[in-house]
Formats: structure tokens, sequence, C-alpha cells
């Protein structure tokens, strides 16, 4: 592992372990940035805005986006093993997901910048007097990208694509469980033409190191991040002293509603996916499930028969979470019933050493539960039922998290009266995640602050100015 700093790859710092997940075993090492090496970074960074960046036009960067693309799909295999190295997840998932996404994160960025830079625009004056008013759109500056492990690519290409498209140069720290693909991501851009210390990356945990470090700098003057909401909090009030603006999406605690006039096969297949795909440990996951009452048992023995047969799941991403996971079960357990999981899974092989947890569905736990209320992140989806469409919505927006949620019925109605009403950035009806990058992504609450995707990524990481010319 490098980082990539002044256009070149470095391997300084106090290496850390990085770890399997999937066998506990240690694998390799990631070396530590020190201070110096983050201001160098950020140094660089601002040195870059000034240099033949700032003249490259909207088309040009267009296409500087697109080779990234290419480059990311001409190494598409390292990608994938890199991806499920670090992370554990099933090959197929980030072959089909994480890659096949970063590298739709370029080309649809790049496309809507295209397509802004070929627009052109018509105005008029009444009488001809008064003023001529148009707005011109510049980049914010040195932009500090913070991503998570759960989806390391996706996630950081994001961000990354749109900040490029607008101009803006990059400091980039990913999470220190999973940096393989940043670092590929790293020589990819090295060898897409850019101009130099357009791209930086720098390797190191949070509190009191890289992460920190970088969000706090004084010379950075945006960050993007995803993760923690309590995370969010601290870079929040970092980027407050010097009035910096942030875009977060952070954590959830996902709602899916469930009537009685529902697809019932279809509702238990979407929610086994909407609970338990990446074992639980993506932000849009659902870990609370509210069914209507006439239906909720034949809801809740076909979700755990499917829980109890679910097969290419992955582990937890570390020792940690999973302790924290099995940390709620063990409360869940002593409070309410298990339907399905609520353990360790044995393998009798080197899998045993790693960091895994069953699928698991619970019920019987009453709302102000630390199961049913806090972000647990993993492999575990409590059900509950409800009677009426107001009592269903209240549960659904009780809490401090506001990200997704999912409403399965056949009443169309009801579906357009429903999703609206719902506190989250995100519904979707009769599906899950299925997603059109145009469209704003974000949350409501402690869940985030923006929009991400489309038009809404592009303004955020652009300042509008306004020119006057007076007639």
């Amino acid at each position: 592992m490098r980082h990539y700093v002044g256009g070149g790859f470095d391997a300084s710092g106090v290496p850390f372990p990085l770890v399997d997940p999937v066998t506990g075993r240690t694998v390799g090492e990631v070396p530590a940035a020190s201070r110096e090496l983050v201001d160098r970074a950020v140094g660089a960074a601002r040195e870059a805005l000034r240099g033949p960046w700032a003249g490259w036009s909207p088309a040009e960067r267009s296409r500087a986006l697109h080779r990234i693309a290419d480059g990311i799909e001409g190494r598409f295999e390292e990608f994938v093993a890199a991806e499920c190295a670090d992370t554990g997840k099933p090959r197929a998932l980030a072959a089909t997901v994480d890659i096949p996404r970063a590298v739709a994160n370029f080309r649809s960025y790049a496309d809507l910048l295209a397509g802004r830079s070929e627009r052109s625009w018509h105005t008029g004056t009444p009488d001809g007097r008064g003023a001529l008013n148009y707005t011109v759109r510049k980049p914010l500056g040195v932009v500090a990208v913070v991503s998570p492990w759960n989806l390391p690519l996706l996630l950081l290409t994001w961000k990354v694509a749109p900040a490029l498209a607008m101009g803006n140069t990059v400091v980039a720290k990913p999470s220190e469980l999973t940096p393989s693909t940043a670092c590929l991501l790293a020589e990819v851009i090295a060898g897409a033409e850019l101009p130099a210390d357009v791209f930086q990356l720098v390797h190191g945990q949070g509190a009191d190191a890289a992460g920190q470090w970088l969000t706090e700098h004084p010379g950075v003057d945006a960050v993007a991040f995803t993760g923690e909401s309590r995370t969010g909090s601290s870079i929040m009030r970092a980027a407050a002293d010097r009035l910096a603006p942030v875009s977060f999406e952070l954590g959830g605690k996902n709602a899916g509603l469930v009537f009685a006039d529902a697809d019932l096969e279809r509702a238990v297949e979407g929610t086994l996916r909407s609970a338990f795909t990446h074992s639980g440990q993506v932000c849009l996951c659902t870990e609370r499930v509210y069914v209507e009452r006439p239906v909720f048992e034949e809801f809740a023995g076909a979700l755990a028969a499917g829980a109890k047969d679910l097969a290419g799941y992955g582990p937890m991403i570390s020792a940690a979470h999973r302790d924290k996971v099995l940390g709620h079960l063990d409360r869940a357990a002593a409070d309410g019933e298990v339907l399905a999981g609520g353990g360790v899974p044995s393998f009798g092989d080197a899998r045993d050493g790693g960091f895994w947890v069953e699928p698991t569905v619970l019920t019987g736990l009453p709302e102000d539960h630390p199961a049913v209320r806090e972000e647990i992140f993993g492999p575990v989806v409590h059900l509950a039922p409800f009677d009426t469409e107001e009592e269903a919505l209240a549960l659904a927006n009780a809490g401090p998290y506001g990200l997704a949620a999912t409403v399965w019925t056949g009443d169309v109605s009801r579906a357009h009266r429903v999703a609206p009403a719902l506190d989250v950035g995100i519904a979707w009806v009769n599906t899950w995640n299925l997603r059109d990058l145009r469209t704003p992504f974000g949350g409501v609450k402690a869940s985030g602050i923006g929009r991400e995707g489309g038009d809404h990524s592009l303004d955020f990481f652009s300042e509008p100015m306004n020119v006057c010319v007076k007639l």
C-alpha cells in the first residue's frame, strides 16, 4: 500500500496491519500518513488549482473522467480482487455492483458535465435598459474526500468524480480497513493524463491521525464524507471553525412497511435483499420491518426461512464490529425472540477465525430497545406488527435517522400517499436500491446533510457566482 502525494507514490509512515475479515489473519501492512505528509498533500492540491488544471474546459475534464473509467475497466479483475480481499464480500457482489458502479460514477458525471458544457442559453431584457445577469460556476478549491469501508471504491468515486468534474482538486482518505482499491484508483488516475497533483491519496486512521488532520486542515475548502453520524458531527465541528461547506451521508436505521395487500412473495424476497446484502453492511439496508397484522405471521415465517437458507454472504469487516453486532444480538435474545440466526456460523475451515455473524431475524422487542433504535450495521432485522397506516408511518418515522425506507403494497394510491409521508431522503415502492444516478441521494435528521447524485453533486462541488452587467 502506498500514498499518492505530489505526483508520486510514497510508502512512508508507521505501518498498521491489514486484516482479512474472512479468516481474521493479517495479510499486509498499510503506512499511516504523518501530519507532514497530509500537509504536503493539501499543499500540492492547492498549488494544482493554480496550474494547468484551472484552464481545462468542461469538455476536457469530461474526457479525463472517461479515461479514468476506461482505466478501471481495463483493470477490472484487479479491482474486484482487491475489493473482495479488503471487505470479504462475495465476488458476485463486487463484480456486479461495486466495480461497475465505480465506472458508472465517472461516466455519468462525465456525461453530465459534457451536457452542461454544450448547453447554450438565451435571455432578454424588457426594453434594452437595466442589466444583464448571468451565473458562472467555479470550483470550491481543495476538497477532502473521506470514504468508508463498506463500499470502498463505489463511495470514493461517488465523490471524487463530481469533485474533479467541477474543477476541484482532491485529497482522498479511504478507510484504514479497506485501502486497496483506493491505491489502484490512484494508479489509474496517475495514468489518465490529468495535470500533476490534481488527486492526492493518504492513508491512516481517523482520530488524531490522517482523517482528523485532513478534515481540520486550514487549506481544505470543503469536506465530503460518508460514515458514522458521530464522526460526521466531529468533522462538522472542525469544518465550522473555517466555515467550510460539508456534504455528509451518514447512518441509518431504515424501515420497511409491508401492507396486507402487498405481493408477499416479492416483499419477502425484497426484504431478504434489503436486510442482508453485504451482510447488512450497507447504509441503505433495512433493519426494521413493520408488517400489517393480518399477514405478520406468514411474512415472519417466510423471512425467517429465507434467512436460514441464505448462502454466499460475507463476514463483518472487523473483530470489533463483529463484537458490536453480537452484543446487540445477546441483548435482543434476552429481551425478545430470535426467529433465525443470532449467532456465529461454524465452517470447519479457516473462516472460523474470521468475523462472521449469521443472518438474523428478531421480533418481540419494544420500540425503545437498542436493537430497534440504534444502527447495528449487520445482518440483523427486527419485525413488528402494525394495525393502521397512521401507526405504520409513526413507527417508521420514529428515531433519530432518516435515510431510506421501503413500502410494499398493491395499492397505488397508498404508495403515493405513504412514500412522501416518510421522513427519509429516499423511499422505494415495491423494490429496494433501484438507483438512477441523476436522482438526489442523501438523508434527513442524523442521516446526513445535502444531496449527492447528478446535478446535485455538481452543484455542491462548485460555487455559483453572479455576473451583472449594466446596460
